[in-house]
Parts: structure tokens; sequence; C-alpha cells
């Protein structure tokens, strides 16, 4: 039988972000910073897993500032890219040590979110920073392909639509989600008020038109596309008590989310089915900043905090869960 967890700790760097490989069943990519990010240095780690010998480091990558996002290519299974305090993102190949293949430099200010996409445009990555904007980028090129500039605060999350090409959702410190297709000009096509500071957003992977949304006040908050007047659903009963700082739809079941908070905790949630978590999960003693499922190994999640540890366990929640 499996055990319920491994952990992995990453010694004077404090988490911010984990993601599990769409390659390799048992490997996962996490970003972390020295000094919770204040200051200092930042280190991306390539961790295998095995529930018999547990979470071993596989590679270990450093760069001179804080790491606060990451995501694999969906091209290349030896890809890696991260981004940093310093505004720039770091393109990393796993066959090499050392030094990132690529730096992108044009943001002006800390870079916090980015992604790759996982439909026809798989070449196309999303980058979003404090300086208000996002920008779409071709990792083979040195330049950004656009900037999407409409946000009036700090833009926190830029997210790929699993299902539509060429759209994408930001969310940002001005409370707003917006949503933009790349093949139209350079504004958003959609505008919904969160009403709270929004940290971090994601697409059911299941169904193209609903969007979750996490914000500082501890709510989560569903849209559906089609019905723009207000919130699909709200959830904050027996929620969390501070910030959402990362929500993650589910690949295996349509309705099922992870968050992770502020408040040392991940949650679990189905919002077709109750309007409270499924489970709630506290072994970090620090704030909790990134969650991800994998994709692979049904029921498996990693999270990770400051508090230098990644997790990988199975909540009871998802057991035999379809």
């Amino acid at each position: 039988m499996e055990p319920q967890k491994v952990a992995f700790r990453s010694p004077g760097r404090h988490g911010y972000s984990v993601k599990f490989s769409p390659y390799a069943p048992n490997r996962l990519a996490i970003a972390s910073s020295q000094n919770y990010g204040i200051a200092g240095g930042g280190s991306l780690y390539i961790v295998d897993v095995n529930y018999s010998s547990g979470a071993t480091l596989a590679k270990h990558y450093e760069w001179s500032n804080g790491l606060f996002d990451v995501t694999w290519a969906e091209n290349n299974e030896n890809v890696v890219l991260t981004v940093s305090g310093d505004g720039t993102v770091q393109v990393w190949n796993l066959v090499k040590d050392g030094f990132p293949v690529m730096v992108l430099k044009e943001h002006t200010k800390e870079v916090y979110g980015v992604d790759w996409s996982q439909t026809r445009d798989q070449h196309l990555i999303l980058t979003a920073s404090w300086d208000k904007t996002v920008k779409l980028w071709d990792p083979q090129r040195t330049n950004s392909l656009a900037t999407y500039a409409d946000h009036n605060s700090i833009v926190y999350s830029a997210i790929w639509s699993p299902l539509v090409p060429g759209c994408f959702a930001s969310a940002a410190g001005d409370g707003v989600l917006r949503i933009w297709d790349i093949r139209r000009h350079q504004s958003p096509q959609m505008v919904m008020n969160v009403g709270a500071e929004v940290v971090s957003a994601d697409w059911c992977k299941y169904d193209k038109n609903i969007l979750i949304a996490g914000s500082v006040d501890g709510k989560i908050v569903g849209w559906d596309l089609r019905k723009l007047d207000a919130p699909a659903f709200t959830l904050e009963q027996n929620g969390h008590t501070h910030a959402v700082r990362r929500v993650k739809c589910s690949p295996h079941h349509h309705s099922v989310i992870a968050s992770c908070s502020y408040d040392f905790t991940t949650r679990f949630w189905d919002f077709a089915s109750q309007p409270t978590p499924l489970e709630t999960i506290q072994h970090h003693t620090e704030f909790v900043c990134g969650v991800d499922f994998n994709l692979h190994v049904q029921g498996q999640v990693a999270d990770c905090g400051w508090d230098e540890r990644t997790v990988i366990f199975h909540p009871m929640c998802l057991k035999d869960r379809r």
C-alpha cells in the first residue's frame, strides 16, 4: 500500500510553485525563493517521487533572484520555464547543467506567473507581471509577440484555456478577471468583476465555459462565461480564512478543485455537489503557495509552502472518485 505522504525538503528555500511533469508520472518541478521571496536568490528543483525511497533530487538550478512560478514545456520533456523577481523568464534544459539556455527580459517588475499552451499553439507561453501586463512569447524568440495591458494593478496569473486555442484568462490585483483571444486585437473579450484582489485562476478541464478564481478575501468564485451577470458559484462556507494563493482544477474530475492558502491549508472542493470543502489538509506550518494534480496518477496531489517543504500525497476525498 502506498504511504499517505512523501515530502521533499528545500533548506533555506521557500516554495512558491509546484508542477507535475506532463511526461513522467513520478517527476515534478518546484520553484522556490530565499528569504520568502523578499530578497536573495531562487532555486529550481526537479524531483523524482518513489514511494519506496521517497522524494529524491534529480536536478537543481540556481538563479540570482527569487523564483515565483514554474511550468513544463508541452513540446519537450526536458524544458522547464521559471519566472523571477528580477522581471526575467528563464528557459532551462534538463539535459544541461548550470545556466538557463535562454533568458527573456521585457517585464519591468516581478514576474509572478507563467503558463505554456496545451492546445495546438503548443509553442506559446504567457507571463504575468507586477508591471500590470501580460506578455505573449514564442520561446524560440527573444522578443515578446504581444503585450496585454488593460489591468490597472499587479497581474498575478495568466492561464491558457486547455480547450479553446488562443484563449487565456488573466487575474489581477484590480479585482478583475479578463478573458483574451490572441487572434483578435489586444483588448479583453470579457471582463468579470470579482470584488477583491484576484491572485489565481484556472480553467475547468471538461467545460470550456467554466473559469475558477481565488481571491485575497479567502473566497473561490466560479464563472460561467455564458452568464456573466453573476458568478455561477462561490465557495466560502468553512473555507479559507486567508488569501487563496492558488486554485487548480482536477484533470480527472469535471467539478473537483484544489486550493491552497496563506491559512496554511490545502482544501478540496466539488463545486457541483456541495458548497463546503470535501477535505481540508494542514500539513504545512507556513503559507501554502503551490498546488498541482498529477495528470498521470489519479488522486495524487503535490503542494508546497514557505516551510521549505513540498508534500506529495493522496487526499482521502479523491480516493475512487470519478
